[in-house]
């Protein structure tokens, strides 16, 4: 069974390093409807998306896989890096193209720059964004047709794989939205007691 089949998203996870198998698709410019074409749009919610990740480019013509198509290939069932090219999720500002991916099982995706507006729904939905230098991102692109695993550290920032290693930087609250499976809301959330402390206190005071 392909990645691709997974039919659903479900909330975000926390988690401190993923390590996995990679999959590659070494093309830049990549849009979001091209993650995700405009077709499938026609939801409210993420079900189902992950299983038309990419669909206008995993498959020929006649509507079948191909097979040179990293994630179509049976031994990269189950990876959740992407080693993408560069300026990966440019385009519209559709959140489909983030729910899509998180449905195909993708955690993290690795490129040398992002659009703005995916980077941020891809944190949102708990996905992480890592962009690295082109000479790393060619390193691990060598990696589409190896066993070897990489491990994205989120706690240390760190991209490593056999044979070498990579720094990343991410927003200080955006990884530790990730490292506690949460989105904005859910944080806001965590700290219900405190703000409900502190607006009694502010209504004792007179509501000031």
């Amino acid at each position: 069974m392909s990645i691709l089949d997974s039919k659903s998203n479900g909330s975000p996870k926390g988690f401190a390093s993923i390590t996995s198998t990679v999959a590659v698709l070494p093309l830049d410019n990549v849009d979001t409807d091209q993650i995700i074409p405009a077709r499938f749009l026609k939801v409210t919610d993420s079900e189902g998306l992950g299983g038309h990740v990419f669909e206008d480019i995993r498959r020929s013509p006649d509507g079948t896989l191909r097979n040179d198509f990293s994630l179509n290939r049976p031994d990269r069932a189950g990876s959740s890096i992407l080693v993408a090219g560069d300026n990966f999720g440019c385009g519209s500002s559709r959140e489909h193209a983030a729910w899509a991916l998180k449905g195909a099982g993708i955690r993290a995706v690795i490129s040398t720059s992002f659009a703005d507006i995916f980077r941020g729904n891809a944190l949102k939905n708990g996905i992480l964004p890592v962009a690295l230098q082109p000479e790393a991102c060619a390193a691990l692109t060598q990696l589409d047709r190896s066993d070897s695993t990489v491990t994205v550290d989120l706690e240390l920032q760190e991209v490593r794989w056999e044979g070498g290693s990579a720094p990343f930087r991410i927003d200080a609250f955006a990884r530790k939205c990730l490292l506690e499976g949460v989105d904005e809301l859910g944080y806001i959330l965590s700290h219900e007691a405190s703000i409900a402390d502190f607006e009694q206190r502010r209504m004792q005071r007179g509501g000031v």
